[in-house]
């Protein structure tokens, strides 16, 4: 559902609102079944608590000795809703935080009820997955071959501008984040020929796109998949992570120079990068509310970089939530990469959790350069994978399949059979 009508980037869309009750409903579903259930690791519960908290205290109406000082006098935040002195709001804008919140909560439940499906369970959702982007590709496919410029309106509250996405930008990162899950496929499930074809189809579209990071990412997260899940020592593991951030490193390089210098030379990425830090550098330490960006980033505009176009987001997903959520936010994000560094080691004896590994570490790099996690269907789409990767049943899976032996008095494990 999310990625077939949650590809708007606007706020107040009702096709996100459906997503997030459907999202909650069916969470409420699973947890009402207590049988047979996978437990919950308990930092990834108390991370997604804290986050929450976080959202919910930018609404909870504070003393206003508390904020004075901590942020400019033009973002106190005043409320007729808890009077003109007394009290203030860290969120500046108190409507979209509550956005956020519900969107934030949808997202939680969807990731911990697939936290609590048992593992084949969790493989069983994949072919959903698998028909969402078939639909986003068919649509694509349509459109780029009938004009390199159509859009569609009238169907979905937003314009449709690639495949079922309002932004091809995020069209194209949904592309390139299945395309591990179909090497999977096509390698471990023994669809090679349909893998084949669907690996193809997929590059293609990312070609036909026109996003160069869509085309570059494509390529790398294409070639270390193949390599990736052909690794089995923590060695290799390791050198092939460091090839893989390498040519992260490269793909992001390559579009940035493109990017802001010869496509927009006077108001691009870099400008929006550098006003987003003034902004944060005067708000640390609260944040001005999540969903609050594009209200307080007018402040610190310079007035030469003022035009009829706005700036909604700041092209940085790490920047934005920095500057919304201030320093909590950023730890918060600090330690869910330790937590997601910490898992390699042991999604890489699972080639499921390998390319749900690789597929975060793509769209998380890619939100260096855009918000691809401002929209339902990929959002939805990180939860999914995310909750694969921090999923205890593989690993209880894989034990089953090993036994110990001693080999020169040294205990292996070696398996006794091949992943279903």
């Amino acid at each position: 559902m999310a990625l077939l009508i949650g590809g708007g980037t606007a706020s107040g869309l009702y096709t996100d609102t459906l997503i997030e009750v459907a999202a909650i409903v069916s969470a409420a579903a699973v947890f009402s079944q207590a049988s047979g259930r996978q437990r919950i690791p308990h930092a990834v519960l108390w991370l997604l608590i804290f986050a929450v908290a976080l959202v919910v205290l930018q609404i909870v109406p504070l003393p206003a000795a508390i904020l004075s000082g901590l942020r400019p006098e033009l973002l106190l935040a005043d409320s007729g809703l808890v009077g003109e002195t007394r009290f203030r709001f860290v969120s500046v804008g108190v409507g979209r935080t509550i956005e956020c919140l519900l969107y934030l909560v949808a997202l939680a439940a969807f990731f911990l009820s697939v936290l609590r499906l048992r593992a084949e369970q969790v493989q069983a959702l994949l072919p959903f997955f698998f028909i969402g982007v078939i639909c986003n590709g068919l649509a694509g496919a349509i459109q780029y071959s009938l004009s390199d410029d159509i859009a569609i309106e009238g169907l979905l509250p937003f314009k449709i501008s690639a495949g079922l996405f309002a932004n091809e930008n995020h069209f194209s990162a949904l592309l390139f984040v299945s395309i591990p899950f179909v090497v999977y496929y096509g390698l471990f499930r023994g669809h090679l020929l349909s893998g084949s074809l669907g690996l193809a189809t997929l590059l293609l579209l990312l070609l036909a796109v026109g996003s160069r990071a869509g085309v570059l990412i494509g390529l790398a997260i294409t070639v270390l998949s193949i390599v990736f899940f052909s690794t089995r020592s923590r060695v290799s593991g390791i050198g092939i992570l460091g090839v893989f951030m390498a040519l992260s490193v490269f793909a992001i390089g390559a579009w940035t120079k493109i990017d802001p210098e010869a496509i927009d030379p006077d108001f691009g990425r870099g400008e929006i990068a550098r006003t987003t830090i003034e902004g944060i550098k005067e708000n640390w330490p609260t944040g001005v509310g999540f969903g609050s960006f594009q209200k307080a980033y007018q402040i610190y505009e310079r007035e030469e970089m003022i035009f009829r176009q706005y700036v909604n987001h700041a092209h940085n997903e790490y920047l934005e939530i920095a500057f919304e959520g201030g320093v909590l936010a950023v730890l918060l994000m600090a330690l869910y990469f330790v937590m997601l560094f910490m898992a390699l080691a042991r999604v890489r004896r699972d080639p499921l959790q390998k390319a749900a590994f690789l597929s975060v570490s793509f769209l998380l790099i890619h939100s260096l350069v855009d918000y691809p996690l401002r929209t339902e269907a990929l959002a939805m789409t990180f939860a999914f994978m995310n909750a694969i990767i921090f999923h205890k049943g593989f690993a209880a899976r894989q034990k089953s399949e090993l036994i110990e032996i001693d080999h020169n008095g040294e205990k292996l494990l070696v398996p006794i059979g091949t992943p279903s």
